[in-house]
């Protein structure tokens, strides 16, 4: 099965379809169909494969050690898939059952084994999808994001404590996420982990999606079924680090295989985790071709890198003495630079279309930059800095909002120095932090206005949008991972209204060009009043690829209805008032425009039209010139 060629493909890290060789494949040997098995353990002893078929008796199915390139393999005949296995490593006296770092199944947590998978069994049907995707993906288009994690969304209704499977997913998320509007879907990490309160942030399995929600090819359908109510499907994927669990990665061979051995290099003292590698081949080898799979096998439209800060540095929260310098002397983690520029090189070389998201919170320039010209490669970057100055702003009480002012109009300075998302995530509603609409300041009204205004200045502000579950209908209590999110409250008209909210945004998004075409250029951002802070309000203008394509976007950002608000503006004629938040339908005062405006020639702003507006209080309105 492993040629001399895939050896040497391995052994200088770059087999990149290395899924196809290592881990369990079903097939047939002499006649006889069976299981062929591959690992690397270049410093064992001796491994076996153990599981049911053989009594966990690893005498009775020895691998053999395939010259010195350290790979293990077998052939056992009269099993396929569904056979759960481990392999057995000897090494320093010691024989230790492991999972298999390629396995593309494993048993439910709290058991430890792989699976057999037959990656073939599932008949997609997303091939509209799959033609289209690259437009549905590129910078232009329109974006908006439902970060969902599997296990909490929704539990069933005559069992809390249970979780629903991936054909219950199907059958709930899929059209709820299709209804709302939103365009693409995220999922905290889908890979096998065995701690359900890490929420799959530490992986063991980083090729097999969870059996928590049922078997791979349940997880395939889901893919399809969004792919075909024309959802794009982005997964969180975890290549920072692996939890120390003893079926896991740690200490694999009985050395230091996947990890650094100086705990100065290999531990993260943040998470107590250990640190990929990244210097070595076979690691970088690894984590590529697992990235490669889940866009190969299972269809995935993105891949958002996690924690790519902690990466980044080799001094990531520690203190002096606690982290070895580069071969320049310097703090940067020069192997994990490379090895990210590698994985965002071969996912678009391969993958055409495909995106790749960072999450990383500092200023490490030129993040979603191409390698060529010294970027990193990735397609977009978590805009942590908007998400962070923007909620601060929110928090404060309007009639302090004026001394605040710039913590809403800094973005803007840096708004295209990267393709950005803007993240209302997990990390906002967790550890404290209280829920969304919990952080907005004053009584219950103006709470869900305050919201209602983030949502509408978010969603018009250049970048592509994030939202996590439940924040779409203000959900009360902080996120809880093992809970369902509390879906009865859509039966009070201030929840209600709020997911109108949403869904409406998402359908200007979707609809106008001039709110997601130039999201990543200058072009398409004007501002046409900033420094309005005594009133706390915003006026700017977003334009579209087509020049004479643009929206008018006023934000008031205090409790106050400003009528004869006189904002300057580059035509004359009727504009129509296409979104308002403080609707009735979204549980708002209904103050507005009546639907529409006509400007006057009279200058305003440096422009030679203006509109006299009746600005609703803590929301946003937005306008666009009728042709």
């Amino acid at each position: 099965m492993i040629t001399d060629y895939d050896l040497h493909l391995l052994g200088e890290g770059r087999h990149w379809q290395s899924y196809r060789k290592l881990g369990a494949h079903p097939g047939a040997e002499a006649g006889r169909s069976g299981v062929r098995f591959a690992v690397w353990a270049p410093n064992a002893d001796a491994v076996e494969v153990v599981g049911d078929f053989n009594d966990w008796d690893g005498a009775r199915t020895p691998m053999r050690r395939l010259a010195s390139a350290g790979i293990w393999e077998a052939f056992v005949a009269g099993i396929g898939p569904g056979t759960i296995y481990k392999y057995r490593v000897h090494a320093a006296g010691a024989a230790v059952d492991r999972a298999d770092p390629y396995g593309f199944g494993a048993e439910r947590p709290p058991r430890t084994a792989s699976c057999v998978v037959d990656l073939d069994a599932h008949r997609w049907g997303d091939d509209e999808w799959m033609l289209s995707r690259a437009a549905r993906n590129a910078l232009d288009a329109p974006m908006t994001i439902y970060e969902v994690h599997l296990g909490s969304w929704r539990r069933p209704g005559d069992d809390p404590g249970r979780w629903l499977t991936y054909a219950d997913l199907e059958r709930e998320l899929v059209p709820y996420c299709a209804a709302m509007g939103f365009t693409h879907v995220e999922l905290l990490p889908p890979s096998e982990h065995p701690l359900s309160a890490s929420w799959g942030y530490q992986p063991v399995g980083l090729f097999a999606p969870t059996s928590r929600f049922g078997p791979p090819q349940a997880f395939m359908a889901l893919v399809d079924a969004f792919h075909r109510a024309g959802i794009g499907v982005i997964v969180d994927w975890v290549p920072a680090h692996f939890p120390r669990d003893g079926h896991g990665l740690r200490r694999f061979d009985g050395t230091a295989l996947y990890e650094h051995a100086d705990p100065r290099q290999g531990e993260h003292p943040d998470w107590g985790t250990l640190i990929f590698n990244y210097g070595r081949h076979e690691v970088r080898n690894y984590l590529v071709s697992s990235a490669l799979f889940w866009l190969d096998r299972y269809h995935i439209d993105g891949l958002r890198v996690d924690a790519v800060a902690s990466m980044l540095y080799l001094d990531y929260s520690r203190g002096a003495g606690e982290w070895i310098p580069n071969a320049f002397g310097g703090r940067e983690n020069l192997e994990a630079v490379e090895f990210l520029k590698e994985f965002n090189v071969q996912v678009h070389h391969h993958h055409p279309g495909v995106l790749t998201i960072a999450e990383e919170s500092t200023a490490w320039p030129g993040v979603s930059r191409p390698t060529w010209l010294g970027g990193l490669g990735f397609s977009l970057k978590w805009n942590m800095g908007w998400m962070n100055d923007t909620l601060r702003y929110m928090r404060h009480d309007p009639v302090h909002r004026k001394y605040h002012h710039d913590e809403l109009t800094f973005s803007l300075i840096y708004a295209f120095h990267e393709n950005f998302v803007l993240p209302l995530s997990h990390d906002e509603v967790v550890h404290g932090k209280g829920a969304l609409v919990d952080q907005m300041p004053g009584d219950a009204w103006r709470r869900f206005a305050n919201l209602r205004l983030l949502y509408g200045y978010m969603w018009c502000h250049p970048g592509k949008k994030l939202l996590f579950m439940g924040g779409e209908f203000g959900q009360w209590r902080e996120w809880n991972f093992d809970a369902s999110l509390d879906w009865h409250l859509l039966e009070q008209p201030a929840h209600a209204g709020l997911s109108r909210c949403v869904a409406d945004l998402n359908a200007l998004v979707r609809r106008e060009p001039a709110l997601h075409e130039l999201d990543c250029d200058g072009r398409g951002f004007e501002w046409v009043d900033c420094h309005d802070w005594q009133h706390s309000v915003l006026a700017f203008l977003r334009r579209a690829d087509d020049p004479e394509d643009f929206l008018l976007v006023v934000c008031n950002f205090t409790p106050v209805p400003r009528h004869g608000y006189r904002v300057g503006v580059p035509e004359g004629g009727t504009w129509d008032e296409v979104f308002n938040g403080d609707s009735a339908w979204y549980g708002g005062g209904n103050i507005g425009n009546g639907g529409a405006i006509t400007a006057r020639p009279e200058p305003g702003h440096g422009r030679p039209w203006s509109l006299v507006l009746s600005l609703p209080p803590l929301a946003t309105v937005v306008l666009k010139p009728r042709r």
